[in-house]
Formats: structure tokens, sequence, C-alpha cells
């Protein structure tokens, strides 16, 4: 140990307060005192925001050592102490006596936060290649290049592996598209969705492979995590406890979740929260009192064969993409696959790597029209489109709605919910979740998230109404009941674009001229026009800008169609023009869009 380190140990023994015992005055600082002052020398101390304290080198790779944990700042300094030492080995009394000094030098430094993998810097972004040599890629509106070390603090964990340095050898792009099995939409949203993955400050759906067995699931989301954040365990299970997760996904930047079936509540509102940003707070270790704060906003991806059984709320944070089925004859040993992913690694991080150049460059001046939900993301996919020339913001869009559309088709309550609005007609419905669960038809065998009362039904309501919304039905529980009651009302009704899409065709009529339950339709109860008892029908009408409509005096009254200015019903063979600007009562949409959504039909529901 030289003369400069042991007065150091000295001079620290000293601020700390600590006296060295006079059997030992003479012999040399303790080895707690020598480690101390090795740390402090090499190492700058600081904690970090959720509150673990961390050690960086002051002259070599930008990357934060927790103080504890087998890669920590006690093995290093553990094996420092043995180099200086000629082979002595610090006694472990000794590093946890160091560790405890340091941690307080650490709560004295101001916080800062250490990143994992991707993190922002000032206009551009910086990805950790989490080498040993702390190398990185800063990419930047003007392009992208590699740095010997990072700007920003990153932190490593035992679940990370390198990535490849970037290489421009060919069209990376077109490498990736000839290892998917999907078509070119589904791997024009990939990509885009590839891109946003290396932009930190902003909610990433889901990416959901989904296919039938045989179309490669596994290994095209095995791949896909692997080109943003390579780890050992690329593809893991559903965590068993909130605990499991946390510690998951607070160690890597992108997960994935293989053969999903099932999720509980608890994981969908788990991975729900890693989307948008979460925090979980767990008890410090070597501590009964102590907590610690896991904080993380995650890239996450799954595979599945039935998004179905997923909840509305995770369904709605889902980006889907369909695999095909792999002809025996096209398929390829996994082996052959491997080797052609790690050809083609470097090559595909470089064209990502200049597709985000120009979407950073372009993204300050995209503006959404409309505000989809996750609409940061939707910002870059409409970034993407406007460098591409693609439309991978359509493609989420719809694909945002087939998810939603399949959720509730394994959800019966939502179901029975949807088919009682569409009955209802343009009004709606206003009642108390009791009222809603008297009224919508209760199967003889309930399932098993099927409501047992009030509470849960208006619960479930509530949870299901996001994607209600998707779906066209408006979900508003924003009044109450009189006095003294004072009940929850829920109002439901379905939007005029929804009344047109479910508009029944027409069916025959049958020998009595009676409606039946299939031309009566589903939006409201009741077409536009119902057949003339004497043959005629609204369906013929001659003439470009004029429609004839006559409307039996037997026919109920929620069948009859009005117009603006219209007295009344009209009578038995009493023919009324409409002009060609005239509105739908049903949907107050123009008479000409919804003639047209009918067809050559005779019968609209509207």
């Amino acid at each position: 140990m030289t003369d400069d380190t042991t007065a150091q140990a000295r001079a620290i023994l000293e601020q700390n307060g600590i006296e060295e015992p006079e059997e030992k005055q003479g012999r040399g600082p303790s080895q707690a005192a020598q480690l101390v002052a090795i740390a402090r020398k090499r190492y700058d101390l600081f904690m970090s925001e959720d509150g673990r304290p961390y050690g960086v080198k002051t002259d070599g790779a930008n990357i934060a050592l927790p103080l504890r944990g087998k890669a920590g700042l006690r093995s290093q300094l553990s094996r420092i102490y043995n180099d200086e030492h000629g082979g002595a080995v610090a006694s472990q009394s000794a590093l946890a006596d160091a560790m405890t000094v340091l941690e307080g030098v650490a709560q004295a430094a101001d916080p800062r936060v250490p990143h994992v993998r991707v993190a922002r810097h000032g206009s551009g972004v910086v990805v950790d290649l989490g080498d040993a040599d702390g190398r990185c890629v800063v990419i930047t509106p003007d392009g992208w290049d590699r740095s010997a070390r990072s700007p920003v603090l990153f932190r490593r964990s035992g679940a990370m592996k390198p990535l490849p340095a970037p290489l421009r050898a060919g069209d990376g792009l077109a490498k990736l598209r000839d290892l998917l099995n999907t078509d070119e939409e589904g791997f024009r949203l990939l990509v885009a969705w590839l891109v946003a993955c290396f932009i930190p400050d902003l909610p990433h759906p889901i990416l959901t492979f989904r296919g039938e067995q045989g179309t490669g699931k596994s290994y095209s989301a095995k791949m896909v995590i692997g080109i943003i954040d390579p780890s050992g365990a690329p593809k893991r299970t559903a965590p068993r406890d909130i605990k499991s997760w946390a510690t998951q996904a607070f160690n890597s930047w992108a997960l994935c979740l293989d053969n999903v079936s099932v999720i509980p509540d608890w994981l969908s509102d788990a991975l729900c929260r890693a989307v948008t940003g979460d925090g979980i707070v767990d008890r410090a270790l070597y501590t009964d009192d102590d907590v610690v704060v896991l904080e993380f906003r995650r890239v996450l991806a799954m595979t599945t064969i039935d998004a179905g059984a997923l909840a509305g709320d995770l369904a709605e944070r889902l980006l889907t993409i369909e695999l095909h089925l792999i002809p025996d004859h096209k398929r390829r040993e996994e082996a052959e696959m491997d080797a052609a992913y790690a050809e083609a690694h470097p090559s595909i991080l470089a064209s990502l790597f200049d597709l985000l150049a120009q979407v950073l460059k372009v993204l300050p001046d995209v503006v959404l029209t409309e505000r989809p939900r996750m609409a940061d993301f939707a910002r870059v996919l409409a970034a993407v489109d406007k460098v591409q020339g693609w439309n991978t913001l359509g493609s989420y869009k719809a694909s945002a709605r087939d998810a939603v559309t399949d959720v509730l088709d394994g959800e019966p309550f939502a179901q029975a919910v949807v088919a009682l609005v569409d009955r209802a007609g343009a009004d709606g419905l206003i009642l108390t979740a009791s009222e809603l669960l008297e009224r919508v038809p209760t199967p003889d065998k309930l399932p098993k998230k099927w409501p047992k009362d009030s509470t849960r039904a208006g619960g479930q309501l509530k949870r299901l109404a996001p994607a209600l919304r998707t779906v066209g039905i408006e979900v508003d529980d924003s009044k109450r009941g009189p006095k003294p009651l004072r009940q929850r009302l829920y109002r439901l009704t379905a939007t005029a674009e929804r009344r047109c899409e479910t508009a029944s065709p027409a069916t025959p009529n049958t020998p009595d001229g009676a409606l039946t339950s299939g031309n009566r339709g589903v939006a409201t109860g009741g077409p536009l026009a119902t057949p003339h008892p004497a043959g005629g029908s609204l369906g013929g009408a001659e003439g470009g800008a004029e429609l004839l409509a006559a409307t039996p005096h037997d026919t109920t009254p929620d069948l009859h169609l009005s117009f603006p200015g219209d007295a009344g019903t009209l009578g038995d063979a009493e023919m009324q023009p409409l002009s060609s600007d005239a509105l739908c009562t049903g949907c107050s949409l123009p008479l000409d869009s919804v003639l047209a959504l009918a067809g050559e039909t005779t019968h609209l529901t509207c």
C-alpha cells in the first residue's frame, strides 16, 4: 500500500470519528479504511433517484456499479485490494464496514439517474452497446456515430448481453424482412415499432406476435427483442408474482413473455403500468424498515395464439403482428436461422439507426389531427410514414381496433352489453348497474368473469369502457340518480358511425308481410323503410336526387322514418320526395351516405 493511500485512509478514519485501536496504532490503517480509500480515489459515489447507491469510475467507462451485488463495487474493491496487496484477501467484515461508509458518502452527493440500454441526450439518443469498454452509439437528427465513452450514465445487469457494433453493409431492413414470416404491412409496422423502441421517453405498445402453431412466433419474438436488448433469456414465462416481475423488468430494457394464453389481472395491470411507467416499492436488502423504489418504463413483447383472453385495458396497448403458417418445404433449421440473424444483426441496427436519425429530424414538425391512445407512439409512426411514404399509423389504428374486438369477443358480459346498446337505438340507455345486470340476457351457466352483483357489474363496465368506445359504444358514468339513493347512472349510446356500420341487410318478406327479427336490424330495432303491403319497395325508387318512401299504417311506431320538417308518419300510399341533402335522424348523417351503405338492398337499419 502506498504512502498516499495510507495517509488518505487515516484521514478517512479521522473524518468519520473512528479511532484505531491501540494495538493497531503504528501498524497502518485497517482493511476497511483501505478499501474506503481505494473507492473514494477511483470512483464517484452517488445515490440514484430511487435510493440505490452506485459508484462510477472516474477515468473509465461511464457505467454505474451498484455498491453491493455480484458485479458491483464491492467485488471490484475486493479484486483491487487483492492486486495491490500481493494476493492478500480483504475480510468480509472489512468489506461490509467499507460499504457502510461508502453508502454514507453516496448519500451526500447529488442524485443521478443511471439508464438501461437507451437514454436521451439532448435532441438525440444514446444506445449502450453493453460491452466491457463502455462503447455506445449516439444518434442525432444529423445521423449516428459510435463513441468510445458514453455521454450518458448507464447501468448494467446480469441479464444483459452486448449489442454488435452497427455496420452499414447492404440493406439491413431487407435482411430483416427475409427473416420474418409476415406480410408487407406487418413488416412495416414492426420496423416502425423497432425505431420507436430506441426512443426511451415515450410509452411503447406491447408487440404481440399472433398465429397458430408452426408460424414461428417464439423465434420471431426472440429475434426482435435481441435486436433491441440482447439477453441470456430473451423469452420468459409469466412471472409468479409482482416482486419477481419487478425484478425482471428493472434489469432489462426489453422483455418478451412467451406463449401467453391467460394473463391474471395483477399481471395485466402490471404490464399496462410498465408500458406507461411504473414504480414498485420493495424492502431494501439487509434492513427491516427501509424501502427502495423500482422505477421503470419498458419495451414489451409477447406471443399468443388467441388474444381474446386478455383484459380490455391491456388490449388497447397491443400492437399485433400476424404471422403466417410456414409450409414444410420452406422451414429452416434453427441453427441456420441463428447464423443468418447473427450475420444480419449489425446491418439491421445500422439501417434502423439511419431511419431513427431521419425520424428524429422530422418528429418536431409532426402534428396529429387526431390523437389515439398511445399518442406519443402514434407521432413516431406518423414521422416514419413521412420519411418512408408508408401508412404504419393507419395500420396501427386498425390493429388496435382488431385487438380490442378480439378481447370483447372473449368477454360474454361485454357482448351482452353491446347487443343491448345496439337494440336501444339512437337515444341509447340510461340505467343503473343493477338495471343493466337485469336487462342483459344472463347465460344459464355464468362465465367466470360474469359480474355476480351490481357493484361488480359497474366495475366491469368501467373497465370495459375504453374497449367499448373503440368499437363505437360511448360510456358515460358522470351522472347520479335522485336523492336519497343517488345511484350512479350509466349512459350507453352507439355512435352514428356504429349505427350505420351495424346496419342489417334486407331479408326476404315473410308470407304475411310481417317483419322478422332478421329484418328489424341490430342498431335501432327497425329498418329505414319497410315493404309496402301492395308489393312496392323503397329500394326501387328512381331518380338520383329524389326518393319515394311509403310506410304502412300497421308498422310499429319505432319503425317510422322521419325527416326535418316531417309532420309525422307518412300515409298509406302517400309518397314524399326527399332532398339529397336531407339528414337521417337515426345517425345524423346525409341520407345519400346512408343509402350508399345500403347498396342495392331495400332495407337498412339505422
